[in-house]
């Protein structure tokens, strides 16, 4: 009897991790290490992580516009810093966004935001 797997994604399915930047270099770009400076400026953070995710939009129509989407406009970034201590997940954004607003005026596209203070993520382990 021959049998057909009906969910085939569930046997291949994986978890792949890792970030490269648009050119392919090791090195981050320009706009990857402003935001590493300013971030580690203003929250003096106990782990900061960037990752550029500009590869991902490459295609898209307005990326392309900005020389052939090759530019660094999408990034997703994890904080856990005490500066969050006491403010809602709103404040906290606003904090990132407000500092900054150089950058998303230049043509920083999209900003995934995880905030947290050490406190919360020690808590969520303890769960």
């Amino acid at each position: 009897m021959l049998r057909i797997n009906r969910f085939p994604q569930i046997l291949s399915r994986r978890t792949y991790s890792y970030s490269m930047t648009t050119n392919g270099a090791a090195s981050p770009g320009p706009v990857e290490k402003t935001i590493r400076e300013k971030l580690t400026s203003l929250l003096q953070p106990s782990q900061l992580t960037v990752t550029n995710d500009s590869w991902q939009h490459r295609h898209h129509a307005p990326m392309v516009a900005q020389g052939g989407g090759n530019g660094e406009s999408h990034f997703s970034v994890e904080v856990i810093s005490e500066a969050f201590k006491g403010k809602s997940t709103m404040q906290r954004h606003r904090m990132i966004y407000s500092a900054l607003s150089d950058e998303l005026a230049q043509g920083l596209h999209a900003l995934s935001l995880r905030t947290k203070t050490l406190e919360e993520i020690q808590n969520q382990n303890s769960v």
